[in-house]
């Protein structure tokens, strides 16, 4: 008679581990932009005390993480939209009025030379 093989399952996972792993194609959390607001509500205080420009994005970004809290992610998803552009609105006007401060400040100083 020829010796059988017993059969063995080895588990994958650990009892311990029971949930199963993440989807790789399940959709990502939403991103809160709160450091990104916090940054352009500094830069618009530095810009003559207009910090109040960026606060629509740093409101948004809170709402985000409030929805996520509260397990709402297609809310946190439309607000982390909304934080997004509203910090690239905030980023591209702070930038141009930077750069249109550096000009004039250029010009300025370039008059003041030559008289």
């Amino acid at each position: 008679m020829e010796p059988r093989q017993a059969d063995v399952s080895i588990p994958l996972q650990s009892s311990k581990w029971d949930a199963a792993a993440p989807d790789p194609r399940s959709d990502p959390q939403p991103r809160d932009y709160v450091l990104w607001s916090v940054f352009n509500v500094l830069l618009w205080c530095a810009v003559g005390g207009l910090g109040c420009l960026g606060f629509p994005g740093l409101v948004y970004s809170v709402k985000v993480r409030d929805c996520k809290v509260v397990g709402d992610l297609e809310g946190a998803r439309r607000h982390s939209n909304r934080a997004k552009v509203a910090n690239i609105a905030c980023s591209v006007l702070v930038a141009v009025v930077w750069v249109i401060f550096i000009i004039i400040t250029i010009i300025v100083l370039s008059t003041l030379r030559t008289t």
